[in-house]
């Protein structure tokens, strides 16, 4: 089949792609004007265009929904990625912190913090969904916002104090205000 994307999931995230009775993965199909078929054993995902499909971006929008539910996210986060402006970044930590188990899940549990709290606050401060399963952080926002998730996360991993974290996206939430108050309100 001609512009047949393929990809892997891990296995216990296939049910999440399917949905009860099927619902996520036709959502999904029905969203991006795509034909999915899951190999559930294996994890495999074939993500094809239907004929009456008219979005040429719509192979690639439903692969990374469906990436997006294979690095944790639940499919109502995953499906905002429909949209042009809302993107998904995938940092995978063993290229931060080495192979070492016990390297990444210390910086896994410094990138969630106490009871989730520094999650929640990179969250909150840039409008971007933070998930960290397995050995990668996953964040999804518009890119202005993702850029910031995604040093904020970077700060986390190259040993940044959370404190400078945190004064780091206050910092970047007032200058994003700052110039929606001097650009005005969007039409």
């Amino acid at each position: 089949m001609p512009n047949t994307e393929y990809l892997k999931i891990p296995k216990e995230r296939v049910g999440v792609l399917i949905g009860p009775h099927g619902k996520t993965k036709e959502t999904i199909e029905k969203t991006t004007q795509t034909r999915i078929d899951v190999d559930s054993e294996a994890g495999s995902v074939a993500i094809s265009p239907q004929e009456e499909s008219e979005d040429p971006l719509s192979v690639w929008k439903a692969r990374y929904m469906v990436k997006a539910i294979g690095r944790g996210f639940n499919p109502e986060i995953a499906l905002k990625l429909v949209d042009d402006e809302v993107m998904l970044e995938i940092i995978n930590l063993p290229d931060y912190v080495g192979k070492s188990k016990k390297a990444i899940l210390r910086q896994k549990g410094r990138i969630i913090g106490k009871d989730g709290k520094t999650r929640d606050i990179i969250t909150e401060m840039t409008g971007t969904y933070v998930s960290i399963y397995g050995k990668t952080v996953s964040l999804i926002g518009d890119m202005e916002h993702l850029q910031i998730a995604k040093e904020a996360v970077e700060m986390i991993l190259d040993g940044a104090r959370h404190k400078t974290v945190y004064s780091f996206l206050e910092r970047k939430k007032q200058e994003m205000k700052l110039r929606e108050i001097k650009m005005g309100p969007s039409v």
